[in-house]
């Protein structure tokens, strides 16, 4: 116990003991009305996000040391002696709020202002409450600083260390609601920044959408137009053959014995294609990288002179990735001349191991 604590209890008359029920009667009060200032409905502001302490939260705090205060207030000298040094004892020495030693003896300074016992004791606490309101600063409890701060503006308000406290504690409020603005801030900029790429990636992916579908009906109309002029070449090419044939002789007059009928000629067969050159396709660079193989039905037209012409694809797997190369490479093929054009397909490999 500390020496005043001890001085405080031996100072005691036996004929006051007999307020002891009036003075736990008072203690008790005192710490319901902390105890309120606790409950679940009105959260101390320690528990609040760092830097965040709101100007309700500081409003509930001064309810609770106005009702510490009076609860104190009520309290005769001998029970104010009696709760300091039972609080010295417990170290209890500038909180709880309202259940703490230095808060005991100033109201019994203050009500008995000669108090030796009092004065000193307070001076002995002074440093402790000085590091007591620069720990609260330093974690964000700038509620339990300011109630240190106002404890020891009471006990001393010429104390050097006042006006630092006062300020270092309002600059570390101002920081702290800077960071939160800030990260308010951070995070708004965040979302923005968010929602635009996503507007852009829409954009963008809508835009590749309709090149894309504008490729395949170029495509489309491309390999139409292609077939349609190779129907037109092959009916052009049957017609000459059909010119080409010898005419038959005229029938004989009635009264020449008719000749007999030969036998029809059979049909003749399309010519036979005889490849002089046909390079390979070269392999797509993509393709190559993610080892994909497929294959690619090439239809094209055998000219004359063994040129090729109208190649088109009528089957890809998979689609759109050989069929630019399997066309390149058969554009460049050559066959031997044959007497009439001829139409053909032919399928075109294309795997990793094999390029």
């Amino acid at each position: 116990m500390h020496p005043w604590g001890k001085m405080m209890v031996s100072k005691i008359p036996t004929t006051r003991r007999a307020s002891s029920a009036r003075l736990a009667a008072a203690v008790g009060l005192a710490c319901v009305l902390a105890a309120c200032g606790r409950s679940d409905d009105a959260p101390a502001p320690a528990a609040a996000e760092p830097g965040a302490v709101t100007a309700q939260a500081s409003q509930q705090a001064a309810a609770r040391q106005q009702a510490a205060d009076d609860a104190i207030a009520g309290l005769s000298v001998d029970e104010l002696r009696s709760a300091a040094a039972a609080a010295y004892q417990e170290s209890r020495l500038y909180a709880p709020a309202g259940e703490n030693a230095m808060e005991y003896y100033l109201a019994l300074r203050e009500k008995q202002p000669g108090d030796a016992a009092a004065s000193s004791a307070l001076i002995d606490l002074l440093p402790m409450s000085v590091i007591a309101t620069e720990q609260s600063r330093d974690r964000g409890d700038y509620a339990e600083a300011r109630r240190l701060l106002g404890l020891i503006e009471r006990a001393d308000g010429s104390h050097p260390a006042l006006e630092r406290l006062r300020v270092s504690i309002a600059t570390a409020e101002e920081q702290a609601a800077a960071r939160v603005e800030q990260q308010a801030l951070t995070a708004e900029q965040e979302a923005q920044r968010a929602q635009t790429l996503e507007r852009e990636r829409a954009a963008q992916q809508q835009q590749q959408q309709a090149a894309a579908a504008q490729q395949l009906a170029q495509q489309q109309t491309a390999s139409e137009q292609a077939a349609s002029e190779e129907a037109a070449r092959q009916a052009a090419a049957r017609e000459e053959a059909a010119r080409q044939q010898p005419t038959r002789p005229d029938p004989a007059p009635q009264d020449t014995p008719a000749p007999t009928p030969a036998t029809p000629a059979p049909a003749a067969a399309p010519a036979q294609l005889r490849p002089l050159s046909t390079p390979a396709p070269r392999y797509p660079a993509d393709a190559l990288r993610a080892g994909t193989s497929g294959e690619v039905m090439v239809e094209f037209t055998v000219g004359v002179d063994g040129s090729v012409s109208n190649a088109r694809v009528v089957r890809a797997d998979p689609p759109r990735t050989f069929d630019r190369e399997a066309l390149a490479a058969v554009r460049r093929w050559r066959f031997e001349p044959v007497p009439a054009p001829v139409t053909t397909r032919r399928t075109i490999g294309f795997a990793p191991t094999a390029n």
